[in-house]
């Protein structure tokens, strides 16, 4: 996993060893993204928006919903979203683009991250970037890892 010093933009780079079908199952289908992300009505359509929700966090300006727009994807290969906060009134004023690339390595896929859009001069985006840097590489190396090794297990 990679972190670089620009305080606009956070990126993961993960190896997962599954193949990139199963990862973008857990991308892309609702029921497994709620499982190692936020529960939501995402639907895989360009210009879908949808809501997830999720814990607040009141120290970052969190309300704990994300409205979120599907912007472009490619099956298997790449999918970004846009995110705001669900509080038209949040302070923290986000406004960010995720997008997941997916390529295939050996028996596994590069799993890449790229959350586009902090604004180092607001004190809430600071302290999001801060927490979302070590949230997205514990939710690709831990949560998603299991959502994916359920879906690999034999069915029983």
């Amino acid at each position: 996993m990679t972190h670089d010093d620009d305080p606009t933009v956070l990126r993961v780079d993960q190896f997962l060893a599954h193949p990139p079908a199963r990862v973008w199952r857990a991308l892309t289908e609702p029921d497994l993204l709620a499982q190692w992300l936020m529960p939501g009505d995402f639907r895989l359509e360009v210009g879908h928006r949808y809501t997830m929700h999720t814990t607040p966090r009141p120290g970052t300006g969190f309300s704990g919903v994300v409205q979120a727009e599907v912007l472009a994807f490619e099956p298997q290969r790449m999918l970004r979203l846009s995110w705001q906060d669900g509080d038209p009134a949040n302070p923290s004023g986000s406004d960010w683009t995720i997008t997941w690339t997916l390529e295939p390595e050996g028996r596994g896929t590069r799993l890449f991250l790229l959350h586009e859009g902090f604004d180092p001069d607001n004190e809430l985006q600071r302290r999001a970037h801060s927490i979302m840097g070590e949230g997205w590489r514990a939710m690709t190396s831990r949560s998603l890892v299991a959502v994916l090794d359920r879906l690999a297990a034999p069915a029983r």
